[in-house]
Protein backbone atom coordinates (compact mmCIF):
# COMPACT_ATOMS: atom_id res chain seq x y z
CA UNK A 1 0.00 0.00 0.00
CA UNK A 2 1.33 3.23 -1.11
CA UNK A 3 1.99 5.66 2.36
CA UNK A 4 0.09 8.65 2.91
CA UNK A 5 1.13 12.10 3.23
CA UNK A 6 0.61 14.19 6.58
CA UNK A 7 1.67 17.25 7.43
CA UNK A 8 1.92 18.51 10.65
CA UNK A 9 2.11 22.79 10.69
CA UNK A 10 3.14 24.25 13.80
CA UNK A 11 2.79 27.90 14.51
CA UNK A 12 6.18 29.28 15.53
CA UNK A 13 5.98 30.91 19.00
CA UNK A 14 1.74 31.04 18.78
CA UNK A 15 1.23 33.21 21.80
CA UNK A 16 3.67 36.13 21.29
CA UNK A 17 3.38 35.50 17.16
CA UNK A 18 -0.07 36.72 17.57
CA UNK A 19 0.36 39.29 19.85
CA UNK A 20 3.19 40.75 17.14
CA UNK A 21 1.04 40.28 14.56
CA UNK A 22 -1.88 42.25 15.59
CA UNK A 23 -0.34 45.44 17.82
CA UNK A 24 2.57 47.14 15.37
CA UNK A 25 3.76 48.69 18.88
CA UNK A 26 5.43 45.82 19.64
CA UNK A 27 7.02 45.06 15.71
CA UNK A 28 10.66 44.37 15.82
CA UNK A 29 10.75 44.57 19.91
CA UNK A 30 11.37 41.34 22.41
CA UNK A 31 7.62 40.14 23.37
CA UNK A 32 7.04 37.54 26.00
CA UNK A 33 3.26 36.84 26.98
CA UNK A 34 3.42 36.94 30.45
CA UNK A 35 0.38 36.48 33.60
CA UNK A 36 -0.33 38.90 35.74
CA UNK A 37 2.30 39.60 38.61
CA UNK A 38 -0.27 41.07 40.49
CA UNK A 39 -2.76 38.12 40.37
CA UNK A 40 0.37 35.85 41.95
CA UNK A 41 1.29 34.13 38.56
CA UNK A 42 3.79 36.36 36.79
CA UNK A 43 5.46 34.40 34.71
CA UNK A 44 6.39 34.05 30.88
CA UNK A 45 3.91 32.24 29.51
CA UNK A 46 5.56 32.75 25.85
CA UNK A 47 8.01 34.61 23.99
CA UNK A 48 9.58 35.59 20.49
CA UNK A 49 12.57 34.99 18.66
CA UNK A 50 14.19 38.37 19.94
CA UNK A 51 12.98 37.76 23.77
CA UNK A 52 14.53 33.90 23.24
CA UNK A 53 18.02 34.92 21.82
CA UNK A 54 18.23 37.23 24.83
CA UNK A 55 17.97 34.14 27.00
CA UNK A 56 14.12 34.57 27.76
CA UNK A 57 12.82 31.28 29.00
CA UNK A 58 8.93 30.03 29.21
CA UNK A 59 7.94 29.59 33.06
CA UNK A 60 10.72 32.50 33.94
CA UNK A 61 9.59 34.82 36.51
CA UNK A 62 8.89 38.21 34.77
CA UNK A 63 12.06 39.76 37.08
CA UNK A 64 13.84 36.86 36.00
CA UNK A 65 13.56 37.64 32.05
CA UNK A 66 13.76 41.25 32.74
CA UNK A 67 17.47 41.00 34.24
CA UNK A 68 18.67 39.12 30.71
CA UNK A 69 16.02 41.04 28.45
CA UNK A 70 16.21 44.71 30.48
CA UNK A 71 14.21 45.65 27.01
CA UNK A 72 11.59 43.00 27.20
CA UNK A 73 7.98 44.11 26.80
CA UNK A 74 5.54 41.97 28.69
CA UNK A 75 1.70 41.82 27.81
CA UNK A 76 -1.14 39.83 28.55
CA UNK A 77 -2.37 36.52 27.10
CA UNK A 78 -5.45 37.29 24.94
CA UNK A 79 -7.05 34.10 24.87
CA UNK A 80 -10.12 34.37 22.46
CA UNK A 81 -7.73 36.42 20.36
CA UNK A 82 -5.76 33.44 20.34
CA UNK A 83 -8.80 30.87 19.65
CA UNK A 84 -9.96 33.45 16.66
CA UNK A 85 -6.61 33.41 15.06
CA UNK A 86 -6.11 29.49 15.12
CA UNK A 87 -9.57 29.40 13.45
CA UNK A 88 -8.75 31.11 10.56
CA UNK A 89 -5.99 28.91 10.33
CA UNK A 90 -8.14 26.13 10.12
CA UNK A 91 -9.78 27.58 7.60
CA UNK A 92 -6.35 28.46 5.39
CA UNK A 93 -5.78 24.22 6.09
CA UNK A 94 -9.65 23.16 5.11
CA UNK A 95 -8.28 24.44 1.33
CA UNK A 96 -6.17 21.65 1.14
CA UNK A 97 -8.36 18.92 2.78
CA UNK A 98 -11.04 17.79 5.24
CA UNK A 99 -8.98 16.49 7.08
CA UNK A 100 -7.49 18.63 9.34
CA UNK A 101 -7.02 17.44 13.16
CA UNK A 102 -5.76 20.14 15.34
CA UNK A 103 -3.21 19.49 18.52
CA UNK A 104 -3.75 22.34 20.34
CA UNK A 105 -4.48 26.10 19.22
CA UNK A 106 -1.38 26.36 17.60
CA UNK A 107 -0.75 22.92 15.52
CA UNK A 108 -2.37 21.07 12.85
CA UNK A 109 -2.11 17.39 11.25
CA UNK A 110 -3.41 17.42 7.36
CA UNK A 111 -3.66 14.52 5.60
CA UNK A 112 -3.40 15.67 1.79
CA UNK A 113 -2.75 12.46 0.04
CA UNK A 114 -5.62 12.55 -1.78
CA UNK A 115 -5.39 16.52 -2.84
CA UNK A 116 -1.47 15.42 -4.41
CA UNK A 117 -3.04 14.40 -7.89
CA UNK A 118 -6.02 17.31 -7.72
CA UNK A 119 -3.36 20.51 -6.61
CA UNK A 120 -0.69 18.43 -9.04
CA UNK A 121 1.46 19.22 -6.03
CA UNK A 122 3.74 17.39 -3.79
CA UNK A 123 3.43 17.25 -0.10
CA UNK A 124 6.50 19.46 0.38
CA UNK A 125 5.46 21.80 -1.93
CA UNK A 126 2.09 21.75 -0.80
CA UNK A 127 3.58 22.71 3.03
CA UNK A 128 6.19 25.63 1.08
CA UNK A 129 2.62 27.27 -0.03
CA UNK A 130 0.94 26.73 2.95
CA UNK A 131 3.67 28.74 4.90
CA UNK A 132 4.16 31.26 2.61
CA UNK A 133 0.41 31.59 2.44
CA UNK A 134 0.49 31.97 6.53
CA UNK A 135 2.78 34.57 6.52
CA UNK A 136 1.30 36.86 4.00
CA UNK A 137 -2.03 36.67 5.51
CA UNK A 138 -0.94 35.97 9.31
CA UNK A 139 2.26 38.25 9.45
CA UNK A 140 3.66 35.39 11.06
CA UNK A 141 5.45 32.25 10.25
CA UNK A 142 4.93 27.92 10.66
CA UNK A 143 7.05 25.47 10.67
CA UNK A 144 5.67 22.69 8.65
CA UNK A 145 6.94 18.44 8.49
CA UNK A 146 6.08 16.27 5.56
CA UNK A 147 6.15 12.45 6.57
CA UNK A 148 4.29 8.93 6.06
CA UNK A 149 3.08 9.20 10.01
CA UNK A 150 1.32 11.62 11.94
CA UNK A 151 4.39 10.95 14.17
CA UNK A 152 7.07 11.72 11.88
CA UNK A 153 5.60 14.88 10.58
CA UNK A 154 5.14 16.15 14.01
CA UNK A 155 8.97 15.13 14.41
CA UNK A 156 9.69 17.17 11.59
CA UNK A 157 7.88 20.37 12.72
CA UNK A 158 9.97 20.15 15.19
CA UNK A 159 13.40 19.85 14.02
CA UNK A 160 13.60 23.00 11.92
CA UNK A 161 12.34 26.30 13.47
CA UNK A 162 11.23 29.23 12.67
CA UNK A 163 9.84 29.12 8.84
CA UNK A 164 10.50 25.71 7.47
CA UNK A 165 9.73 22.74 5.64
CA UNK A 166 11.36 19.76 6.77
CA UNK A 167 10.32 16.00 4.75
CA UNK A 168 11.15 12.79 6.47
CA UNK A 169 10.18 9.93 3.93
CA UNK A 170 10.05 6.27 4.69
CA UNK A 171 13.44 6.01 3.10
CA UNK A 172 15.73 8.11 5.49
CA UNK A 173 13.01 8.15 8.60
CA UNK A 174 15.49 5.83 10.91
CA UNK A 175 18.81 8.46 9.93
CA UNK A 176 16.80 11.50 10.42
CA UNK A 177 15.17 10.68 13.74
CA UNK A 178 16.59 7.83 15.95
CA UNK A 179 19.74 9.90 17.19
CA UNK A 180 17.05 12.15 18.45
CA UNK A 181 16.46 12.22 22.53
CA UNK A 182 13.04 10.60 23.69
CA UNK A 183 11.69 13.82 24.96
CA UNK A 184 11.43 15.07 21.37
CA UNK A 185 8.31 12.62 21.25
CA UNK A 186 5.11 13.39 22.18
CA UNK A 187 3.88 11.03 24.97
CA UNK A 188 7.77 10.70 26.39
CA UNK A 189 7.08 13.26 29.81
CA UNK A 190 10.05 14.13 31.70
CA UNK A 191 9.65 11.24 34.35
CA UNK A 192 9.31 8.90 31.68
CA UNK A 193 12.23 10.06 30.40
CA UNK A 194 14.60 9.44 33.10
CA UNK A 195 13.10 6.37 33.89
CA UNK A 196 14.56 5.15 30.09
CA UNK A 197 17.54 7.19 30.57
CA UNK A 198 18.06 5.14 34.06
CA UNK A 199 18.14 2.09 31.59
CA UNK A 200 20.34 3.94 29.34
CA UNK A 201 17.65 4.28 27.15
CA UNK A 202 18.07 8.03 25.55
CA UNK A 203 17.31 8.12 22.07
CA UNK A 204 14.02 6.74 19.51
CA UNK A 205 16.44 4.63 17.82
CA UNK A 206 17.61 2.51 21.29
CA UNK A 207 13.51 2.77 22.15
CA UNK A 208 12.53 1.41 19.50
CA UNK A 209 15.24 -1.59 19.72
CA UNK A 210 13.29 -2.59 22.66
CA UNK A 211 11.57 -5.93 22.94
CA UNK A 212 8.03 -4.84 22.81
CA UNK A 213 7.10 -7.13 25.70
CA UNK A 214 9.30 -5.19 27.81
CA UNK A 215 7.88 -1.89 26.46
CA UNK A 216 4.67 -3.19 27.39
CA UNK A 217 5.83 -4.07 31.30
CA UNK A 218 6.97 -0.61 31.57
CA UNK A 219 3.73 2.02 29.63
CA UNK A 220 1.39 -0.96 28.77
CA UNK A 221 -0.66 -0.65 25.54
CA UNK A 222 -0.05 2.39 24.77
CA UNK A 223 3.85 2.10 24.73
CA UNK A 224 3.44 -0.77 22.40
CA UNK A 225 1.62 1.47 19.88
CA UNK A 226 3.82 4.57 20.52
CA UNK A 227 6.85 2.11 19.69
CA UNK A 228 5.05 0.42 16.77
CA UNK A 229 4.34 4.10 15.26
CA UNK A 230 8.45 5.17 15.81
CA UNK A 231 9.11 1.49 13.79
CA UNK A 232 7.22 2.70 11.03
CA UNK A 233 4.78 -0.45 11.17
CA UNK A 234 1.22 1.45 12.39
CA UNK A 235 0.32 4.85 12.37
CA UNK A 236 -3.41 5.73 13.61
CA UNK A 237 -5.27 8.26 10.99
CA UNK A 238 -5.52 12.28 11.11
CA UNK A 239 -9.43 12.95 12.19
CA UNK A 240 -12.24 15.03 9.71
CA UNK A 241 -12.57 18.06 10.64
CA UNK A 242 -15.59 18.14 10.57
CA UNK A 243 -16.11 14.66 12.35
CA UNK A 244 -14.41 15.86 15.14
CA UNK A 245 -15.94 14.83 18.90
CA UNK A 246 -16.44 17.41 21.05
CA UNK A 247 -14.38 18.39 24.02
CA UNK A 248 -14.27 16.06 26.87
CA UNK A 249 -14.57 19.22 29.60
CA UNK A 250 -15.26 22.38 29.85
CA UNK A 251 -13.32 24.65 32.87
CA UNK A 252 -12.52 27.63 34.46
CA UNK A 253 -10.22 28.52 37.18
CA UNK A 254 -8.88 31.82 38.74
CA UNK A 255 -5.96 33.04 41.40
CA UNK A 256 -7.30 35.20 43.30
CA UNK A 257 -5.57 38.63 43.86
CA UNK A 258 -6.00 38.11 47.76
CA UNK A 259 -6.75 34.63 49.75
CA UNK A 260 -9.89 33.02 50.37
CA UNK A 261 -11.14 33.50 53.95
CA UNK A 262 -14.64 33.13 54.34
CA UNK A 263 -17.26 31.03 52.89
CA UNK A 264 -19.33 34.12 51.46
CA UNK A 265 -16.15 35.31 49.59
CA UNK A 266 -15.59 31.51 48.08
CA UNK A 267 -19.29 31.53 46.82
CA UNK A 268 -18.43 34.64 45.09
CA UNK A 269 -15.58 33.17 43.65
CA UNK A 270 -17.99 30.10 42.78
CA UNK A 271 -20.69 32.59 41.30
CA UNK A 272 -17.88 34.32 38.74
CA UNK A 273 -16.64 31.06 37.55
CA UNK A 274 -19.66 29.18 36.96
CA UNK A 275 -21.12 32.25 34.91
CA UNK A 276 -18.04 31.58 33.09
CA UNK A 277 -18.21 27.93 32.73
CA UNK A 278 -21.80 28.17 31.79
CA UNK A 279 -21.55 30.89 29.18
CA UNK A 280 -19.44 28.66 27.38
CA UNK A 281 -21.54 25.21 27.50
CA UNK A 282 -24.29 27.33 26.29
CA UNK A 283 -22.32 28.44 23.36
CA UNK A 284 -21.08 25.41 22.28
CA UNK A 285 -24.45 23.59 22.76
CA UNK A 286 -23.10 21.60 25.75
CA UNK A 287 -24.49 20.32 28.69
CA UNK A 288 -22.38 17.98 30.86
CA UNK A 289 -23.05 15.58 34.08
CA UNK A 290 -19.85 15.46 35.87
CA UNK A 291 -19.35 18.61 38.51
CA UNK A 292 -15.39 19.09 39.37
CA UNK A 293 -14.42 22.16 42.14
CA UNK A 294 -10.41 22.53 42.61
CA UNK A 295 -9.51 24.33 45.61
CA UNK A 296 -5.59 25.22 46.13
CA UNK A 297 -4.77 26.53 49.65
CA UNK A 298 -2.07 29.22 50.60
CA UNK A 299 0.11 26.60 51.30
CA UNK A 300 -0.56 25.01 47.86
CA UNK A 301 -2.18 22.07 49.18
CA UNK A 302 -4.37 20.98 46.17
CA UNK A 303 -8.23 19.65 46.88
CA UNK A 304 -10.20 18.60 44.46
CA UNK A 305 -13.74 16.39 44.29
CA UNK A 306 -15.90 15.74 41.76
CA UNK A 307 -20.20 14.95 41.51
CA UNK A 308 -21.66 12.63 38.41
CA UNK A 309 -25.24 14.20 38.58
CA UNK A 310 -28.34 14.94 35.44
CA UNK A 311 -26.86 17.31 32.59
CA UNK A 312 -26.51 20.94 33.68
CA UNK A 313 -25.52 23.94 31.56
CA UNK A 314 -26.94 27.11 32.95
CA UNK A 315 -24.41 28.70 35.71
CA UNK A 316 -27.17 29.03 38.09
CA UNK A 317 -27.05 24.91 38.33
CA UNK A 318 -23.71 24.89 37.97
CA UNK A 319 -23.14 26.79 40.87
CA UNK A 320 -25.51 25.22 42.81
CA UNK A 321 -23.96 22.10 42.42
CA UNK A 322 -20.17 23.54 43.29
CA UNK A 323 -22.06 24.92 46.48
CA UNK A 324 -23.24 21.86 47.98
CA UNK A 325 -19.97 20.01 46.57
CA UNK A 326 -17.83 22.52 48.11
CA UNK A 327 -19.62 22.20 51.33
CA UNK A 328 -19.79 18.32 51.34
CA UNK A 329 -15.42 18.37 51.57
CA UNK A 330 -14.06 21.84 52.20
CA UNK A 331 -15.16 22.55 56.64
CA UNK A 332 -13.71 26.09 55.51
CA UNK A 333 -10.90 26.28 57.72
CA UNK A 334 -8.29 27.08 55.31
CA UNK A 335 -6.98 29.90 53.25
CA UNK A 336 -7.64 29.76 49.47
CA UNK A 337 -5.64 31.13 46.77
CA UNK A 338 -6.63 29.38 43.76
CA UNK A 339 -9.93 28.09 42.75
CA UNK A 340 -11.53 26.33 39.57
CA UNK A 341 -14.46 24.67 38.37
CA UNK A 342 -14.93 21.80 35.49
CA UNK A 343 -17.69 20.73 33.86
CA UNK A 344 -17.16 17.47 32.05
CA UNK A 345 -18.86 14.01 30.97
CA UNK A 346 -20.25 15.96 27.85
CA UNK A 347 -23.34 15.63 25.62
CA UNK A 348 -24.96 17.47 23.26
CA UNK A 349 -27.88 19.31 24.18
CA UNK A 350 -29.56 18.49 21.05
CA UNK A 351 -29.29 14.76 22.01
CA UNK A 352 -31.45 15.79 25.77
CA UNK A 353 -34.45 17.56 26.10
CA UNK A 354 -35.62 18.33 29.85
CA UNK A 355 -39.30 18.36 30.20
CA UNK A 356 -40.67 21.09 32.00
CA UNK A 357 -44.40 22.17 32.56
CA UNK A 358 -42.75 26.12 32.55
CA UNK A 359 -40.50 27.90 30.53
CA UNK A 360 -37.12 27.66 31.22
CA UNK A 361 -35.68 31.13 31.60
CA UNK A 362 -32.73 30.32 32.91
CA UNK A 363 -32.05 29.12 29.16
CA UNK A 364 -33.06 32.15 27.78
CA UNK A 365 -31.19 34.32 30.53
CA UNK A 366 -27.84 32.19 29.55
CA UNK A 367 -28.20 32.74 25.95
CA UNK A 368 -29.69 36.40 26.45
CA UNK A 369 -25.74 37.16 28.25
CA UNK A 370 -23.79 35.04 25.83
CA UNK A 371 -25.30 37.27 23.16
CA UNK A 372 -24.35 40.60 24.75
CA UNK A 373 -21.16 39.38 25.51
CA UNK A 374 -20.33 38.55 22.25
CA UNK A 375 -21.46 41.53 20.80
CA UNK A 376 -20.34 44.00 22.82
CA UNK A 377 -17.32 42.26 24.73
CA UNK A 378 -16.04 39.79 27.55
CA UNK A 379 -17.71 40.31 30.43
CA UNK A 380 -20.17 43.21 30.20
CA UNK A 381 -22.53 41.52 31.72
CA UNK A 382 -22.42 38.62 34.18
CA UNK A 383 -25.20 37.18 36.58
CA UNK A 384 -22.31 36.56 39.59
CA UNK A 385 -22.11 40.26 41.54
CA UNK A 386 -19.19 41.95 44.00
CA UNK A 387 -16.46 39.67 42.60
CA UNK A 388 -14.02 42.68 41.91
CA UNK A 389 -12.43 42.16 45.10
CA UNK A 390 -11.33 38.90 44.48
CA UNK A 391 -10.92 38.28 40.61
CA UNK A 392 -9.73 40.75 37.77
CA UNK A 393 -12.62 40.00 35.53
CA UNK A 394 -10.58 40.13 32.21
CA UNK A 395 -9.14 37.30 33.76
CA UNK A 396 -9.22 35.10 30.00
CA UNK A 397 -11.02 31.76 29.75
CA UNK A 398 -9.28 28.46 29.67
CA UNK A 399 -9.54 26.70 26.07
CA UNK A 400 -12.32 24.13 25.42
CA UNK A 401 -10.31 20.82 26.71
CA UNK A 402 -9.91 17.54 24.86
CA UNK A 403 -7.98 16.52 27.61
CA UNK A 404 -8.54 16.46 31.32
CA UNK A 405 -5.84 18.40 33.06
Amino acid sequence: MKDKTILHSDVNNFFASVECATNLNLKNKPVAVTGNPEKRNGIILAKNDLAKKSGVQTGQAIWQAKQKCPDLVTVGPHYALYEKISKRLHALYLDYTDFVEPLGLDECWLDVTGSLKFLNKTGEEIADEIREKVKKEFGFTVSVGVSFSKIFAKLGSDMKKPDATTVIDRLHFKELTYPLSLDTVVGFGKKLSVKFSKMNINTIGEFVALNESFVKDIMGKTGVELHQKLSGKFDDKVACYFDLAPPKSVGNGTTTIQDIESKEDLQKVLAFLAEKVGTRLTKAHLQGRTVTVTLKTNEFEKLRHSKTISPIQSSEDILKQTTKLVDDFFDYNKRIRAVRVRVSNLVKTDKIKQLSLFTDETDRLEETITKINKKYGKNKIFIASDTASFINRKNEDEELAHDDS
